[in-house]
């Protein structure tokens, strides 16, 4: 297995020797697999960056993707609220969640979400990082049927300092 400090070092460092800048980047385990999106910026085109990754990718076993976009450093919402779920894993929940916080409003930000416990007691882990206009108030209330399923459901204020 290849270590993940290996791939970053290694993409990275070949987009910074093309001549890219790295802006945001996301980078996290899935299941078996290791998936990084990053925000490249400077006078580079998709070829160029396809073409200088590819040895990287054919040595290491990555599946390459290039989309061209136009990012906005610095100009992207930041989250104000953290949804945190737990419960019996079971198909649906997430998406009986996030149709309860499109409901408010709720523009999700972040989500990332876990299954523990064993086979036979599953636990579903889920935190969603988001922006609302909606109060705290409205928000519980309007999860509130979920923890009547037994779901334990905690929504809390985020104030991130930034800069």
């Amino acid at each position: 297995m290849v270590s993940t400090a290996r791939i970053v070092a290694q993409v990275t460092h070949t987009l910074y020797q093309l001549g890219g800048n790295l802006g945001e980047a996301s980078m996290i385990r899935l299941g078996g697999n290791f998936t990084i999106m990053l925000m490249v910026s400077g006078d580079l085109s998709t070829e160029a960056m396809l073409a200088a990754l590819a040895p990287v990718s054919t040595a290491l076993g990555l599946r390459v993707h290039v989309d061209p976009v136009h990012g906005e450093l610095h100009q992207h919402q930041v989250p104000n609220f953290q949804v945190r779920v737990n419960g019996a894993d079971r198909a649906g929940i997430v998406a009986e969640v996030t149709a309860i916080l499109a409901t408010q409003g709720f523009n999700i930000l972040e989500l990332d979400s876990d299954v523990a416990g064993d086979l036979a007691q599953p636990l579903y882990l889920m935190n969603i990082q988001g922006f609302c206009a909606a109060p705290l108030e409205a928000l519980e209330t309007a999860l509130a049927p979920l923890i009547a399923q037994g779901v334990a459901v905690t929504v809390a204020p985020l104030e991130l300092m930034i800069g």
